[in-house]
């Protein structure tokens, strides 16, 4: 197992990692209720869509967690290697049985990840926030191929709620965050991708559902959520970003 030094953001992500698998944590992240479920497989079909993930790509899917998306992810014939630091969190993914010759999961630091690529595509789910984003985008490059996409979605700092959360230290701990994740504003992101060396970068704000949106109301919070996401300035302050770059 991964040592804890409590001074270092790996140890407190391995540590909230530990306190929120003794409860549900899918439940916590809002993936279980009827809304959450809509968000969650569209958040996959964007990721998986734009990683152009089918039989033959390999793909490393960063903070895999629970595994919610690497079973959507792996639905599309890619071979996934799934890495998360919490051994904790990874009793629940492996509990999912997904195919073995397909899926592999590993109790590890994304930072050790050099000697298990290159990849097709890099992927996750709410991770990079969790992440000291310049170091983690080094990192993505040099484990892409030449070609290769990296593909993710996260929290919109833009967002009133999102920025709240983020910030606001008791209501980060009563949402299930951990202390030190964060979230993104599109232009900065943009520019450190830039620099890093992607290309073809595209960062488009999404989702404008809440995970505790009632039933009744799905339908017509989605379809104004989908409109909203196409009106130029309001467009920006959507709950989360889709991001997309590609390796030169």
């Amino acid at each position: 197992m991964i040592g804890i030094d409590k001074d270092n953001k790996a140890s407190h992500e391995i540590l909230h990692g530990k306190k929120i698998a003794q409860t549900d944590p899918e439940l916590i992240w809002g993936w279980k209720t009827p809304v959450g479920r809509l968000r969650a497989k569209r958040r996959a079909q964007l990721i998986a869509e734009s990683a152009q993930l089918r039989t033959g790509i390999t793909a490393l899917e960063i903070g895999c967690g629970t595994g919610v998306f690497t079973k959507m992810f792996a639905a599309s014939g890619a071979k996934i290697v799934a890495v998360d630091i919490s051994q904790e969190l990874l009793v629940w993914a492996r509990e999912k049985n997904l195919p073995a010759e397909q899926v592999q999961f590993l109790e590890k630091r994304f930072e050790d990840c050099d000697s298990i690529g290159p990849f097709d595509a890099i992927i996750g789910s709410s991770v990079l926030h969790h992440l000291d984003i310049k170091p983690a985008l080094d990192n993505i490059y040099q484990l892409l191929k030449p070609n290769g996409i990296m593909s993710f979605t996260e929290p919109n700092m833009l967002n009133p709620q999102i920025a709240i959360q983020k910030n606001v230290l008791w209501l980060k701990r009563k949402m299930g965050d951990s202390p030190d994740e964060t979230a993104f504003m599109r232009r900065p992101l943009s520019r450190l991708l830039e620099q890093t060396g992607f290309v073809d970068i595209k960062i488009v704000p999404f989702d404008w559902l809440h995970p505790s949106t009632p039933v009744k109301f799905i339908a017509a919070v989605a379809r104004t959520g989908l409109f909203l996401e196409k009106v130029p300035f309001i467009r920006q302050f959507a709950g989360s970003l889709h991001i997309f770059g590609r390796r030169a």
